[in-house]
């Protein structure tokens, strides 16, 4: 047997990949790379997992945001210079016991496996835990999935490397943020972080001509505008800008800019706190919990179950002393699988307060949703922050056919945060309705004998009322 050296077929690190490379031949077990479009992130990636795999017999993860993004992308990808498939460019085909073309999966004859998977069901993957993972587009991935599977990466010693392009100010950008500041525990990771951002006007490796032809072509697709944020955002990794495609995500950057998000407050015990949920498996079950105070709806926490069962997730909210109206979606009326109840029953047995809200479209639902963030504050906690980033990961499909965009929601994680945002904005002003002014408040009106309603507020009183009101709802 001929001898076979690793990377494969003399592969080496092109110029602007090598500090990358070496950092991690060195043992540098982290990276964040935010590399230009086509740069060779994902290249770079599968040679490291052919050495590693050889070096250190494990399982290896290539991670996508979408499994089926991910075969494409990476499975049945094939070079256009070569024809050959990308895979066993970086995976000498001699070193490979079998491969399980539905699982996307490989073993090497030494015993490693490699497997090529998403990040949108990272928490159902079986096997033995990873050594070795690369979180590939990590912009638009799924946040959670780091903080899964960053414990068992701490325990065993393996090593993580983040590729991405940006995707506007997201939890990448809020990664590459804490990077920079050294908040990563230096402990379990005692060579720290190795970071870069390198567009194209860094490495080279695309001419101007090339970009602004491609800068053409996005102009016809989508308008200037658009066209412009894109190429900022592609090749010369600008942070600037919303997620292209986003429902929200432009009125989220506002709400930042605004101090709306983020924004320091405790939850008022004089107010009841509200829910609003988005009824499926517990990944698929985001809950917000809300108060109304002057009219404004404040935000004050977020809540992804861990658990199948529905009682725990009551159990939760008890625990946090949520009790206000809990707001569903229709389905809660149907039969839990195998039994003839409904959620509904399950709810009201454990105490809590189910409001189904009105059946509406889905360009209706995102009318609210994006309505209630003009208007919203959102209160500086970990939970609220992991539900803003589904809200400005929340974008519509792309035609690649009719190379437009789609008003229909990519069916992914952030797609379930959105839904139940679209409850909560739905459901909201039926809230202010029902609030009832803290007792002894001189703003609660009375109803006198002879049928009118009179304030117990005096005129300059009831004026510094609306200038508090009219200032909260500005986020003043």
């Amino acid at each position: 047997m001929p001898t076979i050296q690793l990377p494969n077929n003399g592969w080496r690190p092109r110029w602007y990949q090598k500090k990358a490379w070496d950092t991690w031949e060195r043992g540098c077990k982290r990276q964040l790379l935010f590399w230009h479009r086509r740069a060779g992130k994902d290249e770079i990636n599968l040679n490291m997992h052919a050495v590693s795999a050889h070096e250190r017999p494990g399982t290896y993860w290539h991670m996508l945001p979408e499994a089926a993004q991910a075969r494409k992308a990476i499975w049945n990808a094939v070079n256009p210079h070569t024809g050959k498939r990308r895979l066993f460019e970086a995976f000498p085909e001699a070193l490979i016991e079998n491969m399980n073309d539905h699982e996307m999966f490989v073993r090497f004859k030494v015993g490693s496996t490699f497997q090529v998977v998403g990040s949108d069901n990272f928490n159902s993957l079986v096997g033995a835990p990873p050594v070795g993972i690369t979180f590939s587009e990590w912009a638009l991935a799924h946040p959670a999935a780091w903080a899964y599977l960053s414990p068992i990466l701490a325990e065993n010693g393996g090593w993580a490397s983040f590729i991405t392009t940006p995707r506007g100010n997201n939890h990448a950008k809020g990664m590459l943020d804490a990077v920079k500041a050294n908040v990563f525990d230096r402990v379990t990771n005692p060579r720290g972080w190795f970071s870069e951002v390198l567009p194209a006007s860094a490495t080279g490796a695309i001419d101007e001509v090339t970009i602004e032809e491609q800068r053409t072509i996005y102009v016809g697709l989508f308008g200037k505008e658009t066209a412009d944020m894109l190429i900022d955002q592609e090749y010369y990794c600008s942070f600037a800008g919303a997620l292209i495609g986003s429902y929200w995500g432009a009125e989220i950057a506002r709400a930042e800019r605004q101090g709306r998000i983020g924004t320091a407050f405790d939850v008022d015990p004089r107010y009841p706190v509200h829910t609003a949920w988005d009824l499926g498996k517990a990944v698929n079950n985001p809950v917000w919990a809300f108060q109304i105070i002057d009219g404004v709806p404040l935000i004050v926490d977020f809540y992804v179950p861990d658990s199948e069962d529905l009682s725990d997730w009551c159990k939760w909210l008890d625990e946090q002393g949520y009790h206000g109206n809990d707001y569903v979606p229709h389905d809660i009326l149907h039969p839990q699988w195998g039994t003839k109840r409904t959620r509904l029953d399950t709810l009201k047995e454990h105490g809590r307060k189910p409001k189904m809200v009105g059946m509406v479209s889905l360009a209706e639902g995102n009318n609210a949703g994006l309505q209630t963030i003009k208007v919203a504050r959102f209160r500086n906690t970990e939970r609220v922050a992991g539900g803003v980033e589904g809200l400005k990961a929340y974008r519509r499909e792309y035609d690649d056919e009719k190379k437009t965009f789609r008003d229909i929601p990519v069916k992914n994680w952030a797609e379930h945060y959105a839904s139940a945002f679209r409850y909560l904005g739905l459901a909201w002003r039926q809230a202010v309705a029902e609030v009832q002014k803290p007792q002894g408040d001189k703003g609660a009106y009375v109803g006198q004998k002879d049928g009118t309603i009179r304030s117990q507020q005096t005129v300059k009183e009831a004026v510094d009322a609306m200038v508090r009101r009219r200032r909260a709802r500005a986020g003043m």
